[in-house]
């Protein structure tokens, strides 16, 4: 008992030692998740976001899934340990929906993994040529656009909240303006209609999104901090993750830390789905980042495979070997 009693401390003093020396002493996979829950919405670059990051962390040893739902369903599962990472955090278009969890602790903002994106309402290029281009133009010109209708997305969207709040308070007129909530594809598919006989229409739009090369449209002024934010809806998007899972997953924080995703990329890869209805988002985010080192290996600068034995750009470089 004595002999116990003395060992004890002894451990305690080596494990202290290896702290201030700076030697990582090794980490039990017991202390990673083995599984990486992804809660995602059906937007496309999300989805690009999303299944780029289960491949990597698949690459490393960690099993990964995701869950498409609404906005307010993504918060709800974080919240309640159904979902570790969201990866489409609009801010500051989110703000009414994802600010509460964030205040209260129950979701943790975490870090930007996009800046300078963009999401307010848009029209064609014809319309804000016809003179509609800041939200006080809408009114004036209701019976154009189909009684006054604006086209969301899907139901819950804090996009299409914004729009109802604009409606409720009557701001620029709106008072008696209705918002059709639609899905992504099909909303576009109505815009695209609507343009090829020239008719008015306005729509949420953003960028990055393949919209912006596809369609001729325009941005319209007149956002505000209390709308779709201030320079005209300019938008940085966060990973934000459930609470506790940073610090029980170090090796994932890091990873999730250094995401961080290019404009120019996310344009890129869209394209490339617009163009080949055939590809998918995962596989043709790895074919294109398999060329360009420099994006993905600062994403993964220190960071290990789940059991800690092997450098994660090594073990992932070797993956997208595999695949070539």
């Amino acid at each position: 008992m004595k002999h116990g009693f003395k060992m004890r401390p002894f451990v305690v003093l080596v494990a202290l030692f290896l702290m201030v020396a700076g030697i990582a002493a090794p980490t039990s996979a017991a202390d990673e998740a083995e599984k990486v829950r992804f809660v995602s919405v059906a937007w496309t670059g999300v989805t690009i976001k999303t299944e780029l990051s289960k491949a990597i962390l698949e690459s490393l040893g960690y099993e990964a899934e995701s869950l498409d739902v609404s906005v307010p369903i993504v918060y709800e599962a974080l919240a309640t340990d159904e979902a570790d990472v969201f990866l489409g955090n609009w801010m500051p278009s989110m703000e009414s929906i994802a600010k509460p969890y964030f205040e209260k602790g129950k979701v943790v903002k975490y870090v930007a993994n996009m800046e300078g994106a963009k999401y307010t309402l848009a029209v064609p290029t014809y319309v804000a040529e016809a003179g509609v281009v800041h939200f006080k133009d809408l009114d004036p010109s209701k019976e154009k656009f189909e009684g006054g209708r604006i086209y969301g997305i899907e139901e819950g969207n804090d996009g299409n909240k914004i729009i109802e709040y604009m409606i409720e308070k009557d701001m620029y007129g709106l008072g008696d303006w209705e918002i059709l909530p639609s899905s992504e594809p099909a909303m576009l598919s109505q815009v695209k209609a609507f343009a090829k006989n020239r008719k008015f229409i306005v729509f949420l739009g953003w960028s990055p999104h393949p919209m912006n090369k596809n369609i001729d449209m325009t941005y319209l002024d007149g956002s505000t901090p209390d709308t779709f934010g201030p320079n005209n809806g300019s938008a940085t998007i966060y990973t934000n993750l459930r609470p506790g899972f940073a610090e029980a997953n170090p090796n994932l924080a890091r990873f999730f830390k250094q995401l961080v995703f290019p404009i120019p990329m996310m344009n890129d890869i869209m394209d490339i789905l617009n163009k080949d209805k055939s590809a998918e988002p995962g596989p043709a985010a790895l074919k294109w980042i398999a060329a360009r080192p420099e994006i993905y290996r600062p994403w993964l600068e220190g960071v290990k495979t789940r059991d800690g034995k092997k450098d994660g750009v090594e073990v992932f470089e070797a993956f997208l070997t595999s695949r070539s």
